[in-house]
This record gives C-alpha cells, sequence and structure tokens, in this order.
C-alpha cells in the first residue's frame, strides 16, 4: 500500500471541511425547529418572553451539536467523497497505486478528533448550558414536574450513617419545600421521616420531625422526636444527622444525565451509587461518550464506502440513498440499545458500545469488499 502524505491531508481537508459545514447546518436547522417548538410551549406561559424563549434555545445549542455530530460526519463526508469521486481525483489515486485505505487515514483522524473534542472541551460546555436550560424551562414553561412529582410528591434518599452503627445507613423520606434556585439556596424538606438501620438492614430508630434543612454536611431536623427500638417517642428537640449529600447533588441525581460532563460523570456516579440512587443511567451516558469517538470513525468510514463509488458506473444516487439509511438504521439501533440498557435488560457496555462496533464492523467489510473483493 502507498501511502501519499499529501494526498491524505488533502482529502482530510475536504472531508473537514464538509462535515464541519454540514455539522453547522444540522444545527441550526434542528435548533430553529427546537425554538419553534418551545414558542409553542409558551404561547400559553404569560411570563416565557420572547427573549426567554430565545435564551433557552440558545443553551441548547451545543447539546444539538452533540447529537447532530455523527450525521454531520456522515453526510458531510458522504458530500466530501463523492465530490471527490465526481472529479475522478480518486480514479487517478488509486491509479497511482494509493489504496482507499492510505487516503482514508486523513478523514479518519479528522473523525476521531471530532470526537475527541465533543466528549472532553464541548462536553463540559453543553451540559452546564443544558443544565441552565432545564433550569428555565422547568420555571417557565413546565406545569409540574421534578422531584416533587416523584413518589406522590415524597421524596427518598440513601445516605451512610455512622452515628449508630459504623456500617449503618439512613433512609430519609420528605416532602421538598424549597428546591435549589442557586448554588447558595437552602434545600429544605417538610414532614420528614428517617429510619436509621444497621449494616445489616435492622433497624435502630426512627426520626420524625415536621421539617428538615440541608445544611454543608449536615441534616438539621427542628422538633424532631426520636423513636428506638422499643418503639417509645422520646424528644430530641433540635437534632443534627451528617450527610454527605448537597442540594446540587439531590437535584442533579433527578435530571438529565446529559446535564453532566464527561469529566463529571465518574465521581458523581461514585456518589449517586453510595447514597443508594441508581447511576444506571449515568453509567449509560458515560459508556456512550467513551464510544462516541468509535461512532464518529464508523460514519466517516460508512460515508466512504457509501460514496466512493465513480459517477460512470451509475446508481450514485441509490448508494448515497443506502449510506444516509445506514446511518439512520446505526441511530435506531442506538436507540434500541440504549432502551434496553436503561431498563437493565443489556449490560450498560454492550447498550453503549454495540451502535458503534457495528458501524465500525459494517464500514470496514464494505471497504474490503470494494477494494479487495
Amino acid at each position: 500500500m502507498i501511502l501519499a502524505p499529501t494526498l491524505t491531508l488533502y482529502v482530510a481537508r475536504r472531508f473537514l471541511g464538509t462535515a464541519t459545514l454540514m455539522l453547522v447546518a444540522l444545527t441550526l436547522l434542528v435548533s430553529m425547529f427546537d425554538f419553534i417548538e418551545l414558542l409553542r410551549r409558551a404561547s400559553t406561559r404569560p411570563d416565557a418572553t420572547f427573549g426567554l424563549v430565545a435564551g433557552i434555545a440558545g443553551l441548547r445549542v451545543p447539546f444539538v451539536a452533540m447529537q447532530i455530530l455523527p450525521f454531520a460526519i456522515l453526510l458531510g463526508g458522504i458530500v466530501a467523497f463523492w465530490r471527490l469521486a465526481r472529479a475522478s481525483e480518486l480514479i487517478v489515486a488509486r491509479a497511482a497505486g494509493v489504496s482507499a485505505w492510505g487516503f482514508l487515514a486523513g478523514p479518519v483522524v479528522v473523525a476521531l478528533t471530532f470526537g475527541l473534542v465533543s466528549i472532553t472541551a464541548i462536553s463540559p460546555l453543553s451540559s452546564a448550558m443544558l443544565a441552565r436550560a432545564e433550569r428555565l424551562d422547568a420555571t417557565f414553561l413546565r406545569a409540574g414536574g421534578g422531584v416533587t412529582a416523584l413518589a406522590g410528591g415524597r421524596l427518598w434518599l440513601r445516605q451512610s450513617d455512622r452515628g449508630i452503627d459504623p456500617n449503618g445507613i439512613a433512609i430519609v423520606s420528605g416532602r421538598p419545600a424549597r428546591l435549589l434556585a442557586s448554588a447558595r439556596a437552602e434545600f429544605v424538606l417538610t414532614e420528614v421521616t428517617i429510619w436509621r438501620l444497621s449494616a445489616t438492614d435492622r433497624a435502630l430508630e426512627r426520626v420524625e420531625a415536621p421539617h428538615a434543612r440541608l445544611l454543608p454536611n449536615t441534616w438539621v431536623l427542628d422538633e424532631a422526636v426520636v423513636f428506638g427500638a422499643d418503639r417509645q417517642p422520646r424528644a430530641a428537640g433540635t437534632m443534627a444527622l451528617p450527610t454527605d449529600l448537597t442540594p446540587d447533588r439531590i437535584e442533579d441525581s433527578f435530571a438529565s444525565p446529559d446535564t453532566l460532563s464527561f469529566w463529571a460523570l465518574p465521581g458523581f456516579i461514585a456518589v449517586l451509587e453510595a447514597a443508594g440512587f441508581s447511576a444506571l443511567r449515568h453509567r449509560l451516558q458515560f459508556q456512550s461518550m467513551l464510544s462516541a469517538p468509535v461512532l464518529a470513525i464508523a460514519m466517516a468510514l460508512l460515508a466512504a464506502a457509501f460514496s466512493m463509488r465513480h459517477s460512470r458506473r451509475g446508481g450514485v444516487a441509490r448508494m448515497i440513498g443506502a449510506g444516509v439509511a445506514a446511518g439512520f438504521a446505526l441511530f435506531v439501533l442506538d436507540r434500541v440499545t440504549g432502551e434496553f440498557g436503561e431498563s437493565g435488560a443489556l449490560p450498560v457496555a454492550i447498550a453503549a458500545w454495540v451502535p458503534a462496533v457495528a458501524g465500525l464492523l459494517t464500514s470496514a467489510a464494505l471497504l474490503v469488499y470494494q477494494e479487495d473483493g
């Protein structure tokens, strides 16, 4: 196989240009429809101004771009390779002894860079902006929801409790009276009940209080009443219960995993599982992010496999349509495996990696057939 650095760089530059233009165009198109949908929802909300709706739509743009990226690479690659084939540049390269595997190295590196940048650099920006957009959406556009809509309006939390048993746990239940509005807001529960259990889940005592305030590293319960193992009540007055929960962690545990960046997910998953929350969606999101560079490479190779056919041989429209259909088939596969992963029917790693690996193997097989078959 002959390597031609100049040709590889040229093809990579053409691929980069069309993929970038396709990413911008598709992001703007999807964001426009998202903005229209937000305007429709805001039509019945007098507090939702045009500027607020535009701000929410703008905050969602990086998230939209990350979701659109695989399709932008696929469609941009199809356009780039089709233009090269139409101008007979690929025919000339092959006549000179350069294999497709030689000049595809550039687009593969570009696709890999797109994937890596999206999860390492764009993800923190996207998650922060999306979290802000969801808070504004929940405040001004939604009729209700959030943590108060769970379990009949009660919030259930699990945390470690070493006050009685060194390995004990505490189950905290209450109705959120004040949700997080900023990092400095106070989180308050009403009608609070706390079950303190041993490491073997044996009940040690029950605490009831009309109010509980979450301060740094401490739950403060006002007018608490403690029921011991003998079930006899005793007034404890103001009681403090150590905790590693924070208002942000409680709120984020019910928010979409998309509002957490690639760098924040591993630590947050550990905190969720230690606090007794289900981290299945977050672990699936983390594995999906890890597979994003592989999926980007698969899309680039898939575009090459379906669009490098010379136009004189006919069937170009059919080949390009097949490439687009293959991309959407991977999208459907990703959604199906994602649903199975969230339900626990599939292991998280398999659910996240199957679409990327399937796309990579399919595109590689098609290219091998075209080059050597």
